[in-house]
């Protein structure tokens, strides 16, 4: 993983069902248990908890693992056009 990984970025990864895409929500910097297991982390290698964008499902990997996803350029002005029309 080439970059900086961040909570809030938007990435991408293998899984056995396919490409997932999610957000991150955690970065781990030490050793941690979470589901189950003892997961191994350090500042110079961390892991990354990520939600599912279409799941909800909770993923754990490390930067070699995922790839950051760009915004395109006008996502957010359409969103926010749109979240105008409805109201909000």
């Amino acid at each position: 993983m080439r970059g900086v990984l961040r909570v809030g970025d938007r990435v991408a990864w293998n899984s056995e069902a396919g490409r997932v895409s999610g957000v991150i929500i955690q970065k781990i910097t030490s050793d941690t248990l979470l589901k189950g297991r003892v997961r191994h982390a350090s500042r110079d290698e961390p892991q990354y908890v990520i939600k599912s964008d279409k799941t909800d499902h909770i993923a754990i990997h490390r930067a070699s693992a995922l790839t950051k996803i760009r915004r395109r350029a006008g996502t957010a002005r359409r969103r926010t056009r749109a979240a105008a029309r409805r109201g909000r």
